[in-house]
């Protein structure tokens, strides 16, 4: 009996799983975007699964893997232009796409044309995944060339 009871009392534990998402609406736009899924199992846990979904809508919406990271690590995102966007986890870094929103790859080293200008990133903010913009590129990205 005791043991039912223990149970009980432990299981929220056991299936407290974290599924956390924040969006960069590019251009101010809910139909061109870029959202951050970050998903932890255990609350205690100090890593968590990430993956990016790029939309274009309604002509695409495609999400890709990032894997593993840190639980509180900060994902920041680059404008290099022509509908490319770079995404930075501490030494990693990622292009994705929103033209046809299939290309995905991980970047070995900084492209030789540079990142462009940052945009923001994804941060934990008390507890919650959020987009912070940076000041300077507030008013959205750079238009699509």
């Amino acid at each position: 009996m005791f043991s039912g009871r223990l149970l009980l009392a432990v299981l929220p534990f056991l299936v407290a799983c974290s599924d956390q998402r924040a969006a960069f609406e590019i251009e101010g736009s809910r139909q061109h975007a870029l959202t951050l899924i970050r998903v932890q199992t255990l609350p205690w846990d100090k890593t968590a699964r990430y993956s990016i979904v790029a939309a274009r809508m309604p002509d695409c919406q495609r999400r890709h893997e990032i894997g593993t990271g840190g639980a509180d690590s900060r994902v920041e995102v680059f404008a290099p232009g022509n509908g490319a966007w770079i995404l930075k986890q501490g030494k990693r870094m990622y292009v994705v796409e929103t033209r046809t929103c299939e290309g995905f790859a991980r970047l070995e080293a900084e492209p030789e044309a540079g990142m462009g200008s940052l945009q923001g990133s994804f941060q934990m903010r008390d507890g919650t995944l959020a987009w912070v913009a940076e000041p300077a590129a507030a008013g959205g990205a750079p238009a699509e060339r």
